[in-house]
């Protein structure tokens, strides 16, 4: 499959540089697969889809300060540094912004008296940087760090929490599960109210959440390897909704990597995990688990464009993004969001 097909056309206004207020007041369009029909409504509006018995899966993960700065040790140059992923309590895969940084390169992190420094160990296949610390960066990551946006977003948040799910709960990521950023503490009360189930998975965001996919043909990409968790509890009720014939909903497609991920190798179900994810969802991709998809816009040759046209058809999803853009909806992290059924 040619990875061209996924490219459309977006003005660059319709990027959103802002969030709404409050969350529940993005628009959604609502996507039916059965017969490709759209309806333009608001996030709010979501109970009107669910029924009692649906089964929601969230992802729990929180954005860490993750981008730092730091400079060479002995020149001085100035470097800025993106943690990817934690390796262990002292090494992070981490995108180095700076002059011929170069392995054995010693780098001090800036943020006063007894901010740690680090030697660079490492060139990784993405073309980041292994990087040792001479002490755990997390306890102190909330001093030294700041929360990192996408590119594509311009404007500082006047509120970094709005970066933030109201469920967000473990640290480790480097950019929001965006299609959760849309819940109210109340809209979450209100489907509860209704019936409708809510469990949460973990899976810590890192590279490819920005990066498109560069080979011209899409089985050719590897995605970047991201940590995942699904308890067996969770396991349980997931697994117990669909042996009810009740719906699994995913809130983001992060959600949608960690139970599909799941499930490999398990009999009608899920099984618990706890590891390493790199699964590649594409269009011809088969699903096991998910029934339905709440999700944002997604930027195009991406990876998460890829799962949603999986999850639909390509033809739906560009169909629904031509909408989209005609009637100016709002694009990517900050913006409005889809629900696919």
């Amino acid at each position: 499959m040619l990875t061209e097909a996924f490219d459309y056309d977006l003005p660059p206004e319709l990027i959103a540089q802002q969030p709404l207020e409050p969350r529940d007041a993005s628009r959604m369009l609502v996507l039916h697969r059965a017969d490709g029909r759209l309806e333009h409504r608001h996030f709010r509006d979501l109970p009107e889809y669910l029924r009692a018995g649906d089964l929601l899966v969230a992802n729990e993960t929180r954005v860490i300060p993750a981008r730092l700065f730091a400079h060479k040790i002995p020149s001085g140059g100035k470097v800025e540094l993106l943690l990817l992923a934690r390796r262990d309590p002292r090494r992070w895969e981490a995108l180095v912004k700076g002059r011929r940084v170069a392995v054995g390169q010693r780098l001090a992190l800036e943020g006063g008296p007894g901010a740690p420094q680090g030697i660079v160990e490492a060139i990784t296949p993405a073309g980041g940087r292994l990087i040792a610390f001479d002490a755990p960066l997390d306890d102190i990551l909330p001093r030294l760090g700041i929360v990192p946006l996408p590119p594509y977003i311009h404007e500082p948040l006047a509120d970094p929490e709005r970066y933030q799910t109201v469920y967000a709960r473990v640290p480790g990521s480097v950019a929001a599960p965006t299609a959760g950023l849309h819940f109210t503490p109340e809209l979450l009360e209100r489907l509860a109210r209704l019936g409708v189930e809510w469990t949460t998975v973990l899976l810590h965001i890192g590279l490819d959440t920005f990066r498109p996919v560069s080979e011209a043909v899409v089985e050719e990409h590897s995605i970047h390897t991201e940590y995942c968790r699904l308890t067996a509890e969770t396991a349980e009720q997931i697994n117990r909704a669909k042996a009810e014939g009740r719906r699994v909903i995913a809130v983001g497609t992060t959600a949608v990597r960690v139970l599909e991920t799941a499930a490999q190798g398990a009999e009608g179900g899920v099984r618990p995990w706890d590891g390493p994810t790199n699964l590649f969802i594409y269009p011809g991709y088969r699903f096991r688990v998910v029934d339905a998809l709440i999700t944002n816009f997604h930027l195009p040759r991406s990876t998460l464009l890829m799962l949603v046209a999986a999850f639909a058809s390509l033809e739906q999803i560009k169909a629904a993004y031509a909408e989209a853009v005609r009637l100016r909806y709002r694009f990517y992290s900050l913006g409005d969001s889809m629900l696919i059924l």
